[in-house]
């Protein structure tokens, strides 16, 4: 397993927990926004090791801009799960050999 799909997993995984309801928005307000710079981080370190590996990136460019606008209530919530969605579906793809 490559240390990209290794993050598409552990961002993936961050997401989902960001978009159960109050736990997320618990954990996002009670740490005063800092997840959402955390998780922009991530999503770019994802990005940056996803495009050398000439793996799929539209996962981490969707975290990119769930970070962004994730402090809009009810699109945020949509957004982590969208994210979280697509970034696990990338990860669990099979790795095709060209």
């Amino acid at each position: 397993m490559t240390s990209s799909r290794v993050m598409q997993w552990v961002t993936g995984s961050f997401e989902i927990l960001l978009a159960i309801p109050l736990l997320g928005a618990g954990i996002v307000m009670g740490l005063y926004y800092v997840p959402l710079f955390l998780m922009l981080i991530l999503h770019v370190v994802t990005l940056v090791l996803s495009s050398s590996n000439r793996e799929p990136v539209f996962g981490s460019v969707l975290g990119i801009v769930t970070s962004l606008v994730a402090w809009i209530p009810f699109v945020g919530w949509a957004m982590h799960l969208l994210s979280g969605i697509f970034l696990m579906l990338i990860a669990a793809q099979k790795i095709r050999k060209a």
